[in-house]
């Protein structure tokens, strides 16, 4: 707050500028060395008078635990022997961790595990079908539980941006959640159909033209999207959204500049190697991170159809999408045309049709 004060530890007046920290996130297992620690001491210079503010953030964030998925073997007592998940029941067994980088799903490399420890070496198995299965269990990620996901494996196989997306899109911020790495792949295929939006095969292909007011809605329902989500922090669903609008966005055939590059700025704090790099071939010379976040226009996102559940005698049967504009009576005439309410009639006929606009259509038969 006054680092060169060499009179107080703060003056009154940079005190009541800074005040307290906006938001502090830190895992559970923090608690008391940094949490509780730094609300000891503010709590000592606020009853001293240095400060003014009793607590030190405004907010605060645990975030959750990411989880591994450990593997374990299963030793036959006093022996070398390990027998297979499925036998273990068989015998009298020890269970063992393993590590996971010489599991494929739940297949041990066999192999590979005679090479992991010494003691190991002259290990014989029982097999199921031919293969070692081992078990499993969702448990704290932890080397000497042998489960442990190197990130610079991650990052060399998939890019930084896949891991970051990744973690976010696992789930909640504040739940713990276990690590899959099975999951990669479809975040991974996220960021290439973004890249491909941007290239016609192998040239970087954007054009000029005007964007479609379908394009336009799309983006704007992801600005106002991402930019809630952030405030709130659900990263994960955020995610969710960056994909709806590129499969969107790619049925639409879009690659438009006027789409495309706010898309780029919002996708950024999330997938940022990626996004500059796309950015720069755009033609912009200074960083994405200095360009202001796009702007939602509520115009470009009203809808200008209904989707109406249709039911016969308070029973749901199929729905049917109207202009929005349309009357009472427009829309009762065009329930009544459509070719599935003659089939759902079955012969029948209609007593009355009652017209809730905008919500339900309740045929009386």
């Amino acid at each position: 707050m006054d680092p060169h004060n060499d009179q107080a530890l703060v003056s009154r007046e940079d005190d009541a500028y800074w005040r307290d920290v906006d938001l502090y996130i830190g895992g559970t297992e923090h608690a008391t060395g940094h949490l509780i620690y730094s609300r000891f001491w503010n709590k000592f210079l606020y009853d001293c008078g240095y400060v003014c503010e009793q607590e030190p953030f405004k907010k605060l964030i645990n975030q959750g635990m990411i989880q591994g998925q450990s593997k374990f073997v299963y030793r036959i007592k006093n022996t070398n022997t390990f027998v297979s998940y499925g036998l273990k029941d068989q015998y009298d067994t020890t269970e063992i961790h393993v590590d996971v980088n010489i599991v494929s799903g739940d297949r041990l490399d066999t192999e590979a595990f005679r090479h992991w420890m010494p003691d190991f070496a002259t290990a014989e198995f029982i097999l199921e079908d031919g293969e070692y299965i081992c078990g499993t269990a969702v448990e704290k990620m932890s080397k000497s539980m042998f489960n442990v996901v190197n990130p610079d494996h991650v990052c060399e196989r998939y890019g930084a941006d896949t891991l970051r997306m990744y973690e976010m899109f696992l789930g909640p911020l504040e739940q713990s959640k276990p690590w899959d790495t099975k999951g990669i792949d479809g975040v991974h295929r996220f960021l290439r159909r973004f890249w491909k939006l941007f290239f016609d095969r192998d040239t970087f292909s954007v054009s000029d033209g005007k964007a479609t007011p379908a394009e336009l809605k799309v983006l704007h329902k992801l600005i106002a999207k991402a930019q809630d989500d952030i405030e709130h922090f659900s990263f994960n669903t955020t995610v969710s959204a960056f994909m709806i609008a590129v499969g969107d966005l790619t049925d639409l055939g879009c690659n438009k500049r006027e789409i495309l590059e706010p898309l780029l700025i919002v996708l950024s704090p999330f997938a940022p190697h990626i996004c500059e790099e796309l950015w720069q071939l755009l033609g912009h010379e200074e960083s994405i991170s200095f360009a202001s976040f796009p702007v939602y226009n509520p115009a470009y996102t009203v809808e200008d159809t209904v989707k109406y559940p249709v039911q016969f005698n308070g029973k749901m049967r199929f729905l049917i999408e109207l202009p929005k504009s349309l009357s009472r009576e427009e829309v009762e005439a065009a329930v009544r045309a459509d070719a599935s309410t003659e089939k759902y009639l079955q012969g029948a006929a209609i007593r009355k049709v009652i017209v809730v606009p905008g919500k339900i259509i309740n045929i009386v038969c």
